[in-house]
């Protein structure tokens, strides 16, 4: 299957990713990840994309497509992928449309986990982190015993600065100037699946399987 995962900061993708990535044994793909290896390793595409983060710039969208399209050329992506982070644009978007199209290959779905602004401000605002151990809280939903204290060793807890109201606003106001004309693009091509992000991690993930399960169905 190939699949583009969308979604708002703090709407759980990374946790789904990884289940759908084992459910189905794809890939999850996600830019940053991508960006972070060839960087790492020194790749021509790496050196250049580093030029720009150096410099606190966005990297250019031909430059972001050049260094997806060449890790969708792996042999892993051979039965599909699951994009994440990636097209955040709609010239990207009709960039991978083209990549595909030109392998004779479609895109399956692009699946929207759908979560409501404010349950999200709510969601990350409340999260707390251990700085010693790394142990994560919630104040409402996952609280620790002992107030402001972690449960595995004993730690203050913290609010990380990405987690305040102010912050987590901003984000969530980038997010949908940007991703807004991608979730109408998927709309449009009949490809955007829809589910609701507000339920339990394991509710969500059942909810996708269904998805998933009926566009296999269809397809085969």
């Amino acid at each position: 299957m190939k699949i583009i995962l969308l979604g708002p900061p703090g709407a759980g993708k990374g946790t789904q990713a990884k289940s759908i990535s084992n459910k189905y044994s794809i890939p999850h793909i996600s830019t940053g990840d991508i960006f972070r290896k060839n960087i790492s390793e020194k790749t021509p595409l790496g050196i250049e994309a580093k030029s720009y983060i150096d410099k606190g710039q966005l990297v250019p969208d031909k430059l972001t497509i050049d260094i997806v399209q060449d890790r969708l050329e792996h042999e892993d992506c051979k039965n599909g992928f699951l994009l994440d982070g990636y097209p955040r644009t709609v010239s990207q978007a009709e960039a991978l449309k083209n990549f595909l199209n030109e392998k004779g290959e479609k895109l399956d779905t692009a699946l929207l986990i759908d979560v409501q602004k404010e349950f999200i401000i709510d969601r990350m605002t409340g999260r707390r982190v251990c700085p010693d151990c790394g142990a994560s809280y919630h104040v409402r939903f996952n609280p620790t015993k002992v107030e402001g204290k972690c449960d595995i060793c004993g730690s203050v807890v913290i609010q990380r600065a990405d987690d305040t109201e102010s912050t987590v606003k901003d984000r969530l106001d980038v997010y949908e100037t940007q991703t807004q004309p991608l979730i109408e693009y998927y709309k449009n091509q009949g490809l955007l699946s829809t589910v609701d992000g507000t339920q339990s991690i394991d509710d969500v993930f059942k909810d996708i399987c269904g998805v998933l399960g009926a566009i296999n169905s269809d397809n085969n």
